[in-house]
């Protein structure tokens, strides 16, 4: 079993003060598979000192070289991608083929935008030409906590680390306990880079621990979290007393229109999206609404594409889903699919219990409900889990009242020929993000919702502007 115990605070690998052991489960074999330990508030502030000491000088370095520091940290990052893609199969449940493609490929992709979007953002200039002695200077927010989940380890690490170090800001990183092998790898690699000492600490937590203690300190000055929508609302009132920057990142529930005109593979490829990464994904397209006259047909394939999908071991090669994350988790899928039943909802595929084949590890079987209605449990709740919903909408109209009739606002997505509807679509759905026709966003688009989804950007640019305060500066001497 793997022990890791140490803590990455001012540039070493430390001892905990006051930390406690905590096993680490592997979902697809339900055994600890690592030992690691939970921070105290002695650990907590022994880190943010840290980065507080290290803020001004960090601050002060010259963009071209934080810079040359997230390049070396990019370099560092691809000789650890295997490290990084087994660690993530063990401690989440990833299959291996699929961590190695997506969990560490979206480390790849972020840093390598946060690299090229550094080197066009405009860090300081001129408010305009009405005003030649006013500049505007974009400056680091200060030390940052980074809260991150553990459904996409390094793609939300990367995405708050390389935004918050090109900033000029530094940061406490705490991890989710139930995937803190991935951020240790990290930890190490933000050591091969060669930072200042400071700049960059990692202590292994819990919410109700480190976390909460991350969200209230009063030397933090600002939260990013990714998360649930639960946990948004507690680190929002930790944090107002001290009235810090809180970037949330929370839960979604996706619409998915799909019209009687959509392309052919608009419904397998719907699918197929809901079960990737087993459905934990808060921008999963868990909403399928079809229109009326495409509706049988619809719930005909969606079954067949989902009894299809194969459910396996983490550490096998090949293209299936494999566990959830945790027996917590596990259960409340399970319910959920229950509830869906007991409210008369239409099970076309999977249901409750363990796949055939597999009696032990948190596996659930990819389940397709038609027939849902808009006041059922199954429509409104996110599962995060395998769990498809399909409902019908008879016009255009109808579907965006549907789509919208939810508390989140993440991620919505369309699928029409109607050039003219789907530009229509994009301007009614109340979410961040919306995208069409399974066409994925461009490098540097920005990630985040509205709602109970969330506040804030992640990715490119626009992560970068949320890691910087703006400074408005008048009587500026040209140089």
């Amino acid at each position: 079993m793997i022990e890791k115990k140490q803590f990455y605070i001012n540039g070493a690998w430390v001892e905990p003060i006051d930390g406690r052991d905590h096993p680490v489960i592997d979902p697809s074999t339900e055994e600890p598979c690592a030992v690691i330990s939970l921070g105290g508030q002695a650990d907590t502030d022994a880190a943010v000192a840290a980065a507080k000491a290290a803020l001004p000088g960090w601050m002060a370095t010259p963009v071209e070289d934080r810079i040359a520091a997230l390049e070396r940290v990019y370099a560092a990052y691809k000789t650890r991608t295997e490290d990084l893609a087994r660690a993530m199969s063990t401690e989440m449940g990833a299959p291996i083929e699929m961590a190695r493609a997506s969990q560490v490929g979206a480390g790849i992709g972020h840093l390598k935008n946060f690299i090229a979007a550094a080197k066009a953002f405009e860090w300081e200039r001129p408010l305009g030409d009405h005003a030649p002695n006013d500049r505007l200077i974009m400056e680091a927010v200060g030390v940052c906590a980074l809260i991150t989940p553990w459904n996409w380890p390094m793609n939300q690490i990367t995405l708050k680390v390389g935004a918050a170090l090109v900033a000029g800001n530094t940061m406490v990183l705490k991890p989710s306990e139930e995937s803190p092998l991935d951020a240790m790898i990290f930890a190490e690699i933000m050591d091969a880079a060669d930072l200042p000492p400071g700049v960059f600490n990692l202590v292994n937590g819990d919410g109700a621990g480190v976390g909460s203690q991350l969200s209230s300190h009063a030397d933090v000055d600002m939260v990013s979290f990714t998360g649930s929508t639960r946990a948004g609302r507690l680190i929002s009132k930790a944090a107002a007393d001290t009235l810090k920057r809180v970037h949330l990142e929370l839960g979604g529930k996706g619409a998915n229109l799909i019209f009687a005109d959509a392309d052919e593979k608009a419904v397998k490829r719907g699918v197929l999206h809901m079960m990737n990464n087993t459905g934990q994904s808060c921008n999963a397209p868990s909403r399928m609404i079809v229109e009326a006259a495409r509706y049988d047909a619809a719930v005909e394939e969606a079954a067949a594409v989902a009894q299809k999908v194969t459910v396996g071991p983490a550490s096998e090669e090949g293209r299936h889903i494999g566990p959830v994350v945790n027996k917590v988790q596990w259960e409340k899928i399970q319910d959920l699919i229950q509830k869906g039943i007991d409210e008369g909802a239409r099970l076309v595929a999977g249901g409750p219990g363990r796949p055939d084949g597999l009696n032990k590890g948190f596996y659930v079987r990819p389940t397709v409900f038609a027939d849902v209605t808009q006041d059922m449990t199954i429509a409104r709740e996110e599962i995060f889990g395998p769990v498809l919903s399909i409902l019908k909408f008879d016009s255009e109209e109808q579907a965006v009242e549907m789509a919208n009739d939810t508390p989140y606002g993440l991620t919505n997505y369309v699928q029409s020929a109607d050039d003219a509807r789907r530009r229509r679509l994009a301007r009614q759905l109340r979410s961040g993000m919306v995208e069409m026709n399974g066409q994925s966003r461009g490098a540097g688009s920005p990630f985040g919702g509205m709602k109970m989804s969330g506040n804030g950007r992640e990715g490119g640019a626009y992560g970068i502007h949320d890691f910087v305060e703006v400074k408005a500066v008048s009587g500026w001497a040209a140089e």
